[in-house]
């Protein structure tokens, strides 16, 4: 057998605090073979990035690091930073979560390939530059010559992780560590970078670490993988072995609250209550004993250690139970039971017999693009939002999906700033916003229509009490004393907190728990609609499966609307009932959900869905992936046809006069209107 290029052994990190040391990461080990590739995958706090900087030497000072890493022989653990130097860049890179900040904007992009080429290898800077406009060229970056002079903000999110991806490949480095690399990414922006750390393995040969949350990204890409908790890896297995037969009551957690692009079932996700437990002092017991369905005493009789699972060559699990634990359940019951669905009024309600609470005709927004920093003057437009028709029944919920750029927010903030449209129409719970001439009457219309945010912390006032914050929309309204306490109190029973907390402040509670704070606030007023932007993407699988499943039964008791915009198409499928699909300011296709998912359309749609990862192994190695080349075009441009023809597959496929008709006609929404309609000439 090929031996290690990368042993991890007994890796231990801490760090001082206040409350006494942290204890990160406690006796990580792995091996890593050249061509190998592990997936590393854990909630936030687990110690997958502590893991990944204590391998590159990046961590602070005041870090005690323990244990062995041996890189090619060398150990690296006690080595100065100048000699760990001399290996990041060449031995071992390492491409960070967020290109913008991992990229110095100050430096044109060629600068900081260049450097990276010259700091490890005596080379001319002619050749250098030779080799950088390869490298830009391999990574499918256009005319790379002239980009290598483009400042890093001159570039979209995904051509900056290209040139970081890049950076990272300039020295054929042996191991190269991706530390959630698509967090920030679009779908099919995701699926490019997939594919280039891949074409970058190949090119390199190199071995791959790929640190994510995202467990069908794990399942794409990843040869082994080692889940983490509470700084310990808990199980480890061949990738097809551990998706297909977990052993630790966390992995099946973790997958059981990952809802799937390729399922119509609209069953309640498996969320892991709880919380991971603080990294300090902690007790000689299971950490994840509190969470774990199927606790036993001798669970907290000692910490269990990562040991082989009878029969299954290459598969630990540190679980007392792990042998008891087949196909998720223990004696034929189920480990995480799927949570019973509460049963909607208005499910046996046929949508065209339902009111309708949000009808928007004709939505269109475009700024004016100013230049002169004295006198300014107009040079252009930017077409955000083109002519969206659409309407919302009562306790249905659409989903509005796209690339970033696409005008979805833009949607969203025309719809709740209530905007009187020039040649359109918007009405709100039945009333036109047209008829609204002050601010008494904007205020009660106000009532019918609020806003979760993505960012609880940043939508919330840390300063304010949990009470202050929902109560602060009924004071508005005239609601005070008893009746507001009142009301505080069932709302936040409504969304699963205790009311007894309402005294803290947002910084006292999880990220899933401040999310519900927010909703809580939302529904303060009674809303007929909920605008929802992105409520869950801030979140961990395990506390996202939670805000989900509280959505869909808020849904079903109050008979809400919800206008829901997300990237992640998994929980678009789950939460949804209607989609519309967007691309630069307009609908493509648009559709109940599953006649959508199951045969998109529009080829927009296709390669939307061919680039969200599924979380198995077998299913997503078998899937056609549709690759979008390109980024999405600037709204400033005059199109005068399809505007996705500069991306799309099909037309490519077609023949020169077809061709003429896509780039100088504009395709309309076609088919069977209110079911599922198209915006595509030739399908």
């Amino acid at each position: 057998m090929t031996s290690s290029l990368l042993s991890v052994q007994d890796l231990t990190v801490s760090f001082p605090s206040e409350a006494g040391r942290v204890d990160a990461v406690r006796g990580i080990s792995f091996e890593l073979k050249p061509g190998q590739t592990l997936g590393i995958v854990g909630e936030s706090g687990s110690g997958k990035s502590v893991t990944s900087m204590a391998v590159m030497g990046l961590l602070d000072d005041n870090a005690t690091v323990g244990g062995s890493i041996t890189f090619d022989g060398q150990e690296l653990v006690g080595r100065s930073d100048k000699e760990l130097s001399q290996l990041r860049g060449s031995g071992i890179s390492m491409i960070f979560q967020d290109p913008l900040t991992a990229l110095t904007p100050v430096y044109t992009v060629g600068d900081q390939i260049i450097e990276a080429l010259k700091s490890h290898q005596k080379i001319s800077t002619q050749a250098a530059w030779d080799r950088a406009v390869e490298l830009l060229q391999l990574v499918g970056i256009p005319n790379a010559t002239a980009r290598l002079k483009s400042f890093p903000h001159e570039f979209s999110g995904g051509m900056r992780q290209r040139v970081v991806i890049a950076i990272a490949m300039a020295n054929d480095p042996q191991v190269i560590i991706a530390d959630e690399p698509t967090t920030a990414l679009d779908v099919t922006i995701q699926a490019q970078i997939l594919d280039l750390l891949k074409t970058a393995q190949r090119e390199t040969g190199a071995a791959v670490i790929m640190i994510t949350h995202d467990l069908g990204v794990v399942a794409d890409v990843a040869d082994d993988v080692m889940v983490m908790y509470a700084g310990r890896a808990i199980e480890k297995a061949p990738a097809d072995v551990l998706f297909g037969d977990p052993r630790m009551p966390y992995t099946l957690g973790l997958l059981g609250a990952v809802p799937r692009v390729d399922k119509q079932e609209k069953q309640p996700l498996v969320p892991v209550t709880g919380n991971p437990p603080m990294l300090i002092d902690l007790p000689d017991a299971c950490p994840f004993a509190d969470r774990c369905p199927i606790v036993q005493e001798a669970c907290r009789q000692g910490e269990p250690v990562l040991t082989d699972v009878e029969g299954r060559p290459g598969h630990q699990a540190a679980c007392r139970r792990a042998e008891e634990i087949a196909a998720g359940a223990v004696d034929g019951a189920p480990v995480f039971p799927v949570p019973e669905a509460v049963e909607g009024q208005l499910e046996s309600v046929p949508r065209d017999r339902r009111q309708v609470t949000l009808d928007v005709e004709n939505l269109a927004k475009t700024f004016p693009l100013m230049k002169g920093s004295l006198l300014k003057r107009k040079v252009g437009e930017v077409k955000a939002v083109k002519g969206l028709t659409f309407d919302i029944r009562e306790g249905e919920t659409l989903a509005i999906v796209g690339e970033s750029g696409c005008g979805k927010s833009t949607t969203l903030l025309q719809i709740m700033d209530m905007v009187t449209l020039d040649h359109g129409r918007m009405e709100i719970a039945g009333t036109n916003v047209a008829t609204v001439t002050n601010r008494r009457q904007e205020r009660e219309l106000r009532r019918d229509i609020q806003i979760v945010f993505q960012d609880p912390m940043g939508s919330l006032d840390p300063r304010m009490t949990v009470y202050e914050l929902i109560s602060e929309p009924l004071r508005s309204f005239g609601v005070k004393g008893q009746e507001a306490a009142e009301r505080v109190e069932e709302l936040m029973e409504l969304v699963g907190l205790d009311p007894a907390h309402s005294d803290r402040f947002p910084t006292a509670f999880s990220g899933g728990q401040r999310q519900r704070i927010a909703i809580a606030r939302a529904l303060s007023t009674e809303p007929k609609v909920l605008v929802l932007d992105e409520p869950v993407s801030a979140l961990d699988v395990s506390i996202q499966a939670d805000v989900i499943n509280l959505l869909q039964e808020l849904q079903a008791r109050l008979g809400l609307s919800y206008l829901f915009v997300a990237h992640d198409l998994s929980v678009v499928r789950h939460l949804a009932h209607r989609v519309a699909v967007m691309y630069l300011g307009s609908f493509v296709e648009e559709g109940d959900v599953d006649p959508v998912f199951d045969d998109p359309q529009h080829p927009y749609t296709r390669a939307l869905l061919s680039a969200v990862p599924v979380p198995d192994p077998a299913v997503e190695r078998a899937r056609e992936r549709v690759v979008l080349a390109g980024d999405l075009p600037s709204p400033t441009e005059d199109i005068s046809g399809c505007a996705f023809a500069s991306r799309c597959p099909l037309y490519q496929t077609l023949n020169a006069a077809d061709q003429v008709r896509c780039t100088s006609e504009v395709p309309r929404l076609t088919g069977e209107t209110g079911m599922h309609t198209n915006a595509c000439h030739y399908r």
